[in-house]
């Protein structure tokens, strides 16, 4: 049964449930045609039999008329005598049973069935019986007549039955086989499409949207890991040959002392920036593939973060010009949820705050601010480090993108405003540059409330 197709077993079952309720429904028909059949031959026994009760009972002496040449009729008198008898030989035999039965049944004469109906007149004070027979063969010739249309009748549903089953199915499947073919060449050559939707909102409808959104999800993981694989391979093949050379270089012969502490030195840096940017793709992959579990943070939770970066802040710039301000929501933090790890918010400012440093040097002003919006809370970083190149600006938000300034100083991998972005966007919120040539550069992050206040 399981190697049958889908249209094959709703087929197969609409018959089998139709071939049940035909049975049903033939043997009742059977029983009343059979009935009916039945009682219209003990209609004809009476009728046969009616003119000689009406003769007893309206003119008892007189004389009775013959029956009709197909008609078997006794009229058996009180004495035994029969001044009427039409009836077969065998049957004539059994004239005085007959009379005593006054329903109409069967009576089995050698091979002839007749079916007998026996009726008692009473003509003063004496019982006269008028017995009427037919022969069984004409009544069982319509049963067999009315089975055969009823037989017929009942094939012709049954093929009707499949016929439809097979269609509807064929039909309702019809999208089911597109997906499949669609699936198919999606396989055979991947591309940007999707499984085809139906108009109707059915179930197959919702399942080919359900399986759209699966193979979109897997494509967006698929993709993220080949752009993983392609930012990894891109990034750390500088960094591991400069790596690689500094120590061919240390353990050259002839390399003193001071140049091989300076090679080491030079390889610590190295291997302490490939670090960093394995575990910033490895946290920008992570937070794009949304697999962590959801997190939330109150306002207060925000606050307690914004201060705790800004001291982290204020302990990085120790020995440098550099003024950190932080305007973060004290008392007025109130009520509000926000979906966002509060560590996620920490670490936000702080990627935020060191391209700050990167950009300002030893001198200028970090601003941190955290204020309450309706309906959210607003986080402002500020600072005084010239800003962005006009031209750089669009593109600060992509990975790896570095200023030409960055990458002449070798600061920064390039994904710190990629991770922001990729932070605020799983919390539902947005973040947009506030570029000043020359001057500085605000980055503001707005968050939704997910319980709207």
């Amino acid at each position: 049964m399981n190697r049958l197709s889908i249209r094959a077993r709703i087929t197969g079952g609409s018959l089998l449930i139709a071939l049940v309720v035909a049975v049903v429904a033939g043997i009742i028909i059977d029983s009343q045609v059979e009935r009916i059949v039945h009682e219209g031959t003990v209609a004809v026994l009476e009728s046969d039999s009616e003119p000689y009760v009406v003769a007893l009972g309206e003119q008892p002496g007189s004389d009775f008329d013959p029956p009709g040449p197909s008609q078997h009729v006794a009229v058996v008198a009180p004495d035994g005598t029969t001044p009427v008898d039409t009836l077969p030989r065998g049957l004539w035999r059994q004239r005085s049973d007959l009379a005593t039965d006054h329903t109409a049944e069967a009576v089995t004469v050698g091979e002839t069935t007749y079916v007998v109906l026996a009726r008692t007149v009473r003509v003063d004070g004496e019982d006269w019986h008028v017995i009427a027979a037919r022969n069984a063969s004409e009544e069982s010739t319509v049963l067999g007549q009315m089975r055969l249309l009823v037989i017929g009748g009942l094939a012709l549903v049954l093929i009707g039955v499949g016929v439809a089953a097979w269609s509807l199915t064929t039909g309702s499947l019809a999208p089911v086989e597109r997906m499949r073919r669609s699936a198919e060449r999606l396989s055979a050559a991947p591309s940007g499409d999707l499984l085809p939707v139906g108009p109707a909102d059915d179930e197959i409808a919702q399942l080919a949207r359900t399986l759209n959104a699966l193979i979109a999800r897997l494509r967006a993981a698929s993709q993220r890991e080949r752009q993983l694989v392609s930012d990894a391979s891109h990034e750390l093949r500088t960094p591991l040959a400069i790596l690689s050379a500094r120590l061919q270089l240390a353990a050259a012969e002839g390399t003193s002392s001071d140049d091989v502490r300076a090679d080491l030195e030079g390889a610590r840096r190295d291997v302490a920036r490939l670090s960093s940017l394995v575990a910033s793709l490895l946290d920008l992959s992570a937070i794009e593939a949304a697999d962590r579990p959801p997190a939330t943070a109150t306002a207060r939770d925000l606050e307690r973060e914004g201060v705790e970066a800004s001291d982290r802040a204020r302990f990085r710039l120790t020995g440098t010009e550099v003024e950190v301000r932080y305007d973060g929501l004290g008392e007025a933090a109130g009520a509000g949820t926000f979906a966002i790890d509060a560590e996620d918010f920490g670490r936000l400012i702080d990627n935020l705050t060191g391209n700050a440093m990167r950009a300002m040097g030893s001198s200028g002003t970090l601003g941190i601010g955290l204020e309450r919006t309706p309906g959210g809370v607003r986080l402002t970083v500020s600072d005084t480090g010239g800003g962005l190149d006009a031209e750089f600006a669009p593109h600060a938000f992509e990975r790896f993108s570095r200023s030409d300034a960055s990458r002449s100083t070798g600061s920064g991998v390039g994904l710190g405003l990629a991770i922001t972005d990729a932070i605020v966007r799983h919390a539902g919120g947005t973040v947009r540059l506030d570029n000043a040539p020359g001057i500085g550069l605000t980055v503001i992050v707005e968050l939704p409330a997910v319980d709207g206040r």
